[in-house]
């Protein structure tokens, strides 16, 4: 019988940056109900080009409880998304995934209104991610404008950035010294949080196959 020489290999793992949406992408407009109030802030698409064509894969995740408060629906929200998409693609950059968690604790009605392992700063998603896109989540980054955000990614065992856009300078004027100092890099925006990993942090990755 002939000898089967088939090799199997690995799935490529893949680093990534996580994002935070509004205030971190997009302007903080608290609970965006209207395309027309959307924005992207400036430098954000050459800020995720830059990170792709440095070999991470783009994740957005974002908590987005306007659907448990009734402001608007995951049909709506799907049309933010697509249309963020192709506001990016006009500036050559994309994200690969959108990951959204709709529930709150306490506000709204069910399914909606229940403790979840999605809302930030649970890792659900970011699980999620990693399991879908094969990701070495000690290998990423999470970038965002609040404790929330920054939370997200020590829990999941990632690099934390601030950026001070949105949400991000009251975010940092009230932390405490010890969360402070746990902070990977404090950046003006997402494109020096981007120029930041891909100029020094090389080196701190694992090696990938």
């Amino acid at each position: 019988m002939p000898k089967d020489h088939t090799v199997l290999t690995r799935p490529k793992i893949k680093r990534a940056v996580f994002l935070d949406r509004d205030g971190t992408i997009i302007k903080e407009v608290s609970y965006l109900r209207r395309l027309k109030d959307l924005r992207l802030l400036p430098g954000a698409g050459r800020a995720i080009g830059l990170l792709k064509d440095s070999g991470f894969k783009i994740v957005v995740v974002t908590n987005q409880s306007g659907i448990a408060r009734g402001y608007f629906d995951e049909e709506f929200l799907n049309k933010v998304h697509k249309e963020i998409q192709k506001r990016l693609k006009k500036k050559s950059a994309a994200v690969d995934a959108w990951y959204f968690c709709p529930h709150h604790p306490s506000q709204g009605k069910r399914p909606f209104r229940r403790h979840c392992v999605c809302r930030k700063p649970e890792i659900g998603m970011i699980e999620k991610a990693a399991k879908d896109l094969n990701i070495d989540i000690t290998g990423s980054f999470m970038i965002g404008d609040s404790l929330r955000d920054l939370e997200t990614g020590w829990n999941a065992g990632m690099r934390s950035i601030l950026v001070m856009t949105g949400y991000g300078k009251e975010t940092l004027s009230i932390m405490e010294p010890a969360k402070r100092r746990r902070i990977s890099f404090v950046a003006k925006d997402l494109m020096e949080a981007s120029k930041w990993i891909v100029e020094n942090c090389h080196h701190l990755l694992p090696p990938y196959l």
